[in-house]
């Protein structure tokens, strides 16, 4: 069996970013890259070594995981991608890099997560990890970055204890005259759809192990994509955007329903949801904003000839698949600028939709719904928005949940979809295995 790498012996220098956030600096002598295949036995997530900075972008067994920091940029604003873009460009550039897999993935690769809102205060995180581990269709290796890292199994994971909650900056009181609100300004013409969430805060006994959440996520959720960048973890469904050797991919989900306590429950639920007017114009609102911000970076672009259902273990979703073509210099993070935010977690039209989240949310999302995911040096990249998620910290862990309001939307059936899709992250706080 393949000893796991454990996290090398010093680290190196990231590169320098000011707390204000402006595009860093590429490090000041070319770092080398090395990937190479590898004979990689057992689960990504197993391997990673410790609690402390564990990235993850993994789905049903493949994907990446890494460790450490080679490299890392902060950044807020409007035009937090375009800087994080040129950085990655740039850093890209100066690297000396030996590829002996060549599948995306391998080579240099950042892990990211975006903050949703333009104007949020919490800042958008890109880290180059010192290593990664990958696998892709039947595909293995190890990409290290400066010095190859020493080896060690990984530190046992550790429950987090006992689990109690309370309201977090939104409150179910908050929530449920947030929605009103919204079905009012709805029904006055004032937009379509608009997307509202809110927070419930999590304490534990003891620190909380990314690692032990991402072991519950993945063990319970293997179809959706379990991510962790700067201790923000969860497991979604919906992949934003993809970008594979210019084919261009997006899954489409919007209009959701809580799974039934037995198999006729579920079969009526699952139904309800093909046939509920109300969510079927959610989710078209969803796809044609997914399609309409893909048009100018691709051709050729098709999609399901209806949404179908995705069933997840707590939850079924309408879903639609979209595929394209790359228009010629585009990259993953073009797109990924391109789309964000879609009307599955915005709005129609997003604008509006964004401005009256500012104004009756009353938190700031942080990176809860932006995109998180990986780019490599060649510009591909996989993408996915950040839902059942936690931002987590020491005892503390900041949960997020919410749905798309239109005209018709019920407060308290909208509470009971929000309380819904906490169960993931719940679920793995506590340890619970269903």
């Amino acid at each position: 069996m393949t000893t796991a790498p454990g996290p090398p012996p010093s680290a190196r220098p990231a590169a320098p970013v000011s707390a204000a956030g402006p595009v860093g600096e590429p490090v000041a002598s070319p770092l080398r890259v090395r990937s190479e295949p590898i004979d990689l036995t057992g689960g990504l997530l197993g391997r990673l070594p410790t609690a402390a900075g564990a990235l993850s972008w993994v789905r049903d067994g493949q994907g990446l995981v890494g460790w450490g920091e080679a490299a890392r940029l902060e950044v807020r604003g409007p035009d937090r991608f375009e800087q994080a873009q040129q950085w990655w460009r740039a850093l890209v550039a100066g690297l000396d890099v030996t590829d002996d897999v060549g599948v995306a993935g391998s080579g240099p690769v950042a892990f990211a997560s975006f903050s949703f809102d333009d104007e949020s205060t919490q800042p958008s995180v890109l880290i180059v990890p010192e290593v990664v581990l990958g696998r892709r269709d039947g595909a293995a290796w190890l990409t290290t970055v400066g010095a190859p890292p020493r080896l060690s199994s990984p530190h046992e994971l550790t429950a987090p204890g006992r689990v109690t909650y309370a309201g977090g900056q939104a409150s179910v009181t908050d929530f449920r005259h947030a929605v009103a609100e919204a079905v009012r300004r709805i029904g006055a013409g004032e937009l379509a759809k608009v997307v509202l969430a809110h927070d419930l805060l999590a304490s534990t006994e003891a620190p909380i192990d990314p690692r032990f959440l991402l072991a519950g996520l993945a063990a319970r959720y293997p179809d959706c994509w379990t991510f962790a960048v700067d201790g923000f973890v969860g497991a979604t469904p919906e992949l934003l955007v993809s970008l594979h050797e210019g084919t261009v991919a997006a899954l489409v989900l919007a209009g959701t329903t809580a799974r039934g306590g037995d198999p006729d429950e579920d079969r009526a639920r699952r139904s309800a949801l093909l046939a509920s007017a109300k969510d079927q114009e959610e989710h078209r609102y969803a796809a044609e904003s997914i399609v309409a911000s893909l048009g100018p970076h691709s051709t050729d672009l098709r999609t399901s000839e209806a949404p179908y259902l995705l069933d997840l273990s707590n939850v079924a979703h309408l879903a639609t698949d979209v595929r394209g073509l790359a228009a010629p210099g585009t990259d993953v993070l073009d797109l990924v600028r391109a789309v964000h935010p879609t009307a599955a977690v915005g709005g129609t039209p997003t604008p509006a939709a964004v401005g009256m989240i500012r104004e009756l949310e009353s938190m700031d999302r942080g990176r809860y719904a932006g995109p998180v995911g990986w780019v490599d040096a060649s510009g591909d990249g996989e993408w996915g928005i950040a839902l059942r998620c936690a931002q987590v910290e020491g005892r503390t862990a900041r949960l997020f949940a919410g749905g798309g309001i239109v005209a018709d939307s019920d407060p308290d059936e909208e509470m009971a979809e929000a309380q819904a899709k906490f169960v993931p992250i719940r679920d793995a706080l506590e340890g619970v295995r269903r």
